[in-house]
């Protein structure tokens, strides 16, 4: 082990870990503010009730995203200093977008939508929690933009004097076809997380009240405890529409980006099916078990043409197996072994897919449940219910894995390799103290998280006041309205 070992560790656990929070802070911001829209519309207290209830998750989990994200960034300084000096002219443009203008703009509204209950006009207290969304989505592509440059390097030149990448055309850094299909599909997987939650929180809520006594009453308590179940009853199924659109929007998304990926990345997509060698038509192996060192396949479940329609569109398109594209590059980079770890990225694709399949079946047997206005009553619902936000949480997580480390050894594909990045000044045992210290902050917070997200998730519905009728002459549109919990 040197400091490139535990570096990359460092670096691989913080991006992880951060990104825990991500798909559920973009997913949810939108989720929430269609929940206060159709209360602006319909007046239905319900959905006030639904707003302010998944808001307190959405802002538990904003927080926690903010603090893991800004530590991530610092990275970039400390072990990866060489990087950073490499790609900074190209790389820190489309961070310095995001963090000027989507980070601001989706802080600054978040705050203004927490504080303006009671202040601002519904209308306007209405379009902060939508400049939040949009904050958090513009905050999304901007981030793939830079990341999509380290998988497709365009609109730069590489200065003969000083050796760097120099930025040339930041149209084409944020056109890039990378970023173009990587973004509906990464936004996608958020709403297939948000989903996922807005639905177990709703079924555990369904579950809780069966059998008390007080539903058994004509009590104050009795019509709340129903008027809750309806509200959950509606979270519950709008959840589980969410998440079967953004599985089809996942699928349909992923089609292309294995396409753009097959053209830019090859030994990528021959890692995600350890494929060896070439073949015209590829089948797709949904279960392979090889020799210890991958290199043997000693049995496997294979669908035949599935891989060349993945890559090519083409059910007899050529893909490229990996000893080609290795020889391949030995000649166009030069000697060194240019082949990511078979194991991780064969597996990592197909947790992805596995996963977000699950949460989208599960979502189908939710909407089955209440077919017909009925309310869900089986066991084996709840207890799936109670699993299904971590499938897509999983499927999100596993799905970077897969593309940062299908790219492997290279940081920037092509132009630099991940053991050229790193910080020569930083030793062994200083990464070591950072990771650890890392390690245990970012477990203390996970406690927190954790805590927190089921502290609020079981909690009741809050109560909410409509304001006093409005003084003759008063323009009631433009008057603050008062809720309260």
């Amino acid at each position: 082990m040197d400091a490139l070992d535990v570096a990359r560790w460092q670096f691989g656990v913080t991006t992880v870990y951060h990104f825990l929070f991500v798909p559920l802070t973009i997913g949810l911001s939108v989720l929430v503010a269609v929940l206060q829209t159709r209360w602006h519309r319909t007046g239905d207290p319900r959905y006030l009730r639904l707003t302010k209830f998944y808001g307190k998750l959405f802002l538990i989990n904003f927080a926690m995203g903010v603090v893991t994200g800004i530590v991530q960034e610092f990275q970039f300084g400390m072990n990866w200093s060489d990087y950073s000096r490499f790609v900074g002219d190209v790389f820190g443009a489309p961070l310095a977008i995001e963090a000027l203008l989507a980070f601001f703009l989706e802080s600054t509204f978040i705050g203004l939508w927490i504080f303006g209950w009671d202040r601002l006009p519904r209308r306007v207290h209405l379009a902060t929690i939508w400049a939040a969304a949009l904050g958090s989505t513009l905050s999304a592509y901007f981030i793939l933009a830079a990341n999509s440059w380290m998988q497709n390097p365009v609109g730069y030149r590489i200065n003969p004097d000083t050796g760097r990448a120099e930025l040339t055309d930041i149209v084409a850094v944020l056109t890039n076809k990378v970023t173009l299909v990587t973004f509906p599909h990464t936004l996608a997987g958020c709403f297939l997380v948000a989903g996922a939650l807005m639905v177990s929180v709703a079924l555990w809520h369904l579950r809780r009240p069966a059998g008390t006594p007080a539903a058994k009453t004509t009590s104050p308590e009795a019509t709340r405890a129903g008027e809750d179940r309806a509200a959950f009853r509606f979270a519950a199924r709008f959840g589980a529409w969410v998440t079967l659109a953004a599985a089809v929007a996942v699928v349909i998304s992923g089609d292309q980006q294995g396409k753009i990926m097959t053209q830019v990345q090859p030994m990528k997509m021959a890692a995600a099916e350890a494929l060896y060698t070439t073949e015209s038509p590829a089948s797709f192996s949904v279960l392979t078990v090889g020799s210890l060192d991958g290199s043997r396949e000693l049995f496997a479940i294979k669908i035949p043409y599935l891989l060349s329609i993945l890559g090519t569109g083409d059910p007899n398109g050529q893909v490229r197996g990996i000893n080609d594209l290795q020889a391949q590059y030995v000649s166009q980079y030069g000697p060194g072994g240019y082949t990511p770890i078979i194991p991780v990225t064969y597996w990592s694709f197909r947790f992805m897919i596995g996963l977000g399949l699950a949460a989208a079946a599960i979502a189908l047997w939710v909407l089955w449940a209440q077919r017909r206005g009925r309310t869900p009553t089986s066991r084996w619902l709840f207890r799936a219910g109670l699993v299904m936000p971590i499938l897509p949480l999983a499927a999100n997580c596993f799905g970077w894995i897969f593309t940062e480390m299908g790219r492997q050894p290279w940081v920037v594909f092509g132009e630099m390799l991940t053991r050229d990045g790193v910080s020569r000044s930083v030793s062994l045992p200083e990464v070591l103290t950072s990771f650890t210290a890392f390690t245990l902050v970012y477990a203390t917070l996970a406690v927190v998280e954790v805590r927190l997200l089921l502290r609020y998730a079981k909690a009741n519905l809050p109560d909410v006041e409509p304001a006093p009728e409005p003084d003759p002459g008063t323009d009631d549109e433009n008057r603050p309205l008062a809720f309260a919990y």
